[in-house]
């Protein structure tokens, strides 16, 4: 298994005055998985872009590691597979183009190729579509898949279940027992049904 560690020390992020939260301590490490809970806007997101690298904390500091070495922040992205309302498909894609430029990036995890994912979503006879034409749910399958299907020691989803119906519900379920097993996985929700599975959850309110 691919050992992964993110460490927040004492660290907190605010916006002009605001502190958005302030005073995390904590780690999340490989095989476990992990819900990070509140309500709306109550800065669930931001958390997880400072637990991705993609934002810098405001006090603090977060350290990252993989097999044991500490890993500069630049160099985590490709440890990472990160599905969320905010990431947006490249619109003038087709459903292949979309799934080959991702794959350019991240390696499939073993046994999936471009076919085999598209039968994961069911979305055969819409691959040489523009992602444009797609439904919200559809491309919130598409995001979930390219996420689940990439081979990361990490696994971010934010609100993995909003646009899908029931049935997308029951399917994001059983991605979670095929494809999320031994990763870290960190789950943004305030949806019980998303982060069911969840073996720790750290409550966001918490660290106002």
């Amino acid at each position: 298994m691919n050992q992964f560690s993110i460490s927040l020390q004492n660290a907190g992020r605010r916006f002009n005055r605001d502190w958005i939260f302030k005073d995390v301590s904590y780690t999340f490490t490989s095989g476990n998985s992990y819900a990070v809970l509140g309500p709306n806007g109550s800065g669930k997101s931001t958390l997880l872009q400072l637990l991705n690298g993609s934002l810098s904390p405001s006090s603090g500091k977060v350290t990252f590691s993989y097999q044991g070495d500490n890993l500069e922040v630049d160099a985590v992205f490709k440890h990472i597979s990160l599905a969320a309302p905010y990431l947006e498909l490249i619109e003038e894609f087709t459903l292949n183009e979309v799934i080959d430029f991702h794959f350019k990036f991240k390696p499939y995890k073993v046994g999936l190729d471009r076919k085999q994912l598209l039968d994961l979503l069911d979305m055969q006879t819409h691959r040489n579509k523009l992602v444009r034409y797609f439904s919200s749910g559809m491309k919130q399958r598409v995001k979930l898949a390219l996420a689940f299907g990439s081979d990361t020691a990490v696994l971010m989803l934010d609100e993995p279940t909003s646009n899908l119906d029931t049935q997308g519900v029951d399917w994001y379920l059983k991605l979670v027992q095929q494809y999320a097993q031994d990763r870290l996985t960190i789950v943004c929700s305030n949806q019980a049904h998303e982060y069911s599975f969840c073996t720790q959850q750290l409550s966001i309110t918490n660290y106002k």
